[in-house]
């Protein structure tokens, strides 16, 4: 089972945020948001800290998928 983020960047680009806003605004890594940028597994803490700067829930900045 693999991840996608494709939602979470439809929001930002809704909000009219770039990924530095999202960065800032959860106080996540760069690091992190290469990790989000190629699908890339992370932690739930971080999940939490995006839903929480952007006042959503983790089932509207990801989905999973079969490989």
């Amino acid at each position: 089972m693999a991840v996608r983020y494709n939602k979470l960047w439809k929001i930002l680009i809704d909000k009219k945020m770039k990924k530095k806003d999202l960065q800032e605004a959860a106080h996540i890594t760069h690091y992190q948001m290469m990790k989000l940028a190629r699908d890339e597994n992370i932690t739930t803490e971080i999940i939490g800290r995006i839903c929480k700067a952007l006042g959503c829930t983790p089932d509207e900045i990801m989905e999973f998928y079969d490989e």
